[in-house]
C-alpha cells in the first residue's frame, strides 16, 4: 500500500508536466515490468515448498539408482575376485605339494 500511496503523487506531477510521447511509454513498460517483477516473486515464494520437496524426492530417487548400480558392478567384480583367490588358492597347494616331495 506504501508504494500505491507513493505512486499516485508521481503520476499527477508527470501529467502537469505534460511529458512526451515517448517518456509516458517508458513509464507505463518499467511500471508493467516491476509488477511482472513482484508477481513471479509471489508464485516463487508460494511455491518452493513444492519444488523442494520434488527436488529432494529426485535426489533420493538418483541416490537409490547409483547404489543399484555400484551394487551390479560390485556383483561381476566379487566374483572375479573370488575366482582369482581359488586359483591363487590352488597355485599355492601346488607349491607346498611339490616342496613336500623335494624334501
Amino acid at each position: 500500500m506504501e508504494t500505491v500511496q507513493e505512486l499516485i503523487p508521481l503520476v499527477k506531477e508527470l501529467v502537469a508536466q505534460k511529458p512526451s510521447r515517448r517518456l509516458v511509454k517508458m513509464y507505463v513498460l518499467g511500471g508493467v515490468l516491476a509488477l511482472l517483477g513482484a508477481v513471479l516473486g509471489l508464485v516463487g515464494t508460494v511455491c518452493s515448498p513444492f519444488t523442494a520437496v520434488s527436488r529432494l524426492q529426485d535426489e533420493e530417487a538418483a541416490v537409490a539408482a547409483l547404489r543399484a548400480a555400484r551394487e551390479r558392478q560390485a556383483l561381476p567384480t566379487q566374483a572375479l575376485l573370488d575366482k582369482g583367490k581359488q586359483h591363487e588358492a590352488i597355485a599355492c597347494s601346488r607349491v607346498l605339494a611339490s616342496r613336500q616331495h623335494a624334501s
